[in-house]
């Protein structure tokens, strides 16, 4: 006879399914998770799925959430380890940007899975405020702009970020030249 299951909490079943999910993005593409995929993958009753995400958007949501809480955590801790001077702490914003696209494609891959959702097009907002603040708030020991006027192209520099990116995905650029061209974007913010 068998030993039972162990029982996770419900917060550690929801880590196991995004962990389940996330392979299932890996492997087989974002089109493929389905909750009652995920509730096979993860040898879990859909029941459970569906009381964890309801929803393919809210699972596709709650991955999109922590693949950025992973790349927020990175960035911090870049920032963090960077030397304090404006062009170092540039170059690593370019850098993890970059790093991001590269070491967490599924984020893309989700983030397109969620095209049109009004929950994702608001998350999306609140990211974009979130990293301009962010980068501000690095960025403020190296300008003397006020503090809104430098979020405000922070928020510039994201989307130029997006566009480079895009660039980069059509392989019209190289990493390092994206890299570069971040880097000088967000150098170019610092000026009044």
């Amino acid at each position: 006879m068998g030993t039972p299951p162990t029982r996770l909490s419900k917060e550690a079943r929801r880590e196991q399914l995004l962990d389940a999910a996330l392979t299932i993005v890996r492997t087989r593409g974002a089109d493929e998770l389905t909750l009652p995929t995920l509730a096979e993958v993860a040898r879990v009753s859909r029941p459970i799925v569906y009381d964890h995400f309801a929803t393919r958007a809210g699972l596709l949501l709650a991955l999109y959430l922590r693949l950025d809480e992973q790349y927020r955590d990175r960035l911090a801790q870049a920032l963090r380890d960077a030397e304090p001077t404006a062009s170092r702490v540039a170059r690593v914003m370019s850098e993890a940007y970059f790093t991001c696209a590269t070491d967490l494609p599924e984020f893309t891959a989700v983030s397109a899975a969620l095209k049109g959702s009004p929950a994702l097009e608001a998350t999306q907002r609140d990211m974009v405020e979130h990293y301009a603040t962010l980068m501000a708030t690095a960025l403020r020991p190296h300008s003397g702009l006020d503090g809104e006027a430098l979020r405000l192209r922070c928020v510039g520099v994201l989307g130029a970020a997006e566009a480079v990116a895009a660039e980069l995905n059509r392989g019209r650029a190289t990493a390092e030249d994206a890299v570069a061209a971040l880097t000088d974007l967000i150098l170019g913010t610092l000026r009044h």
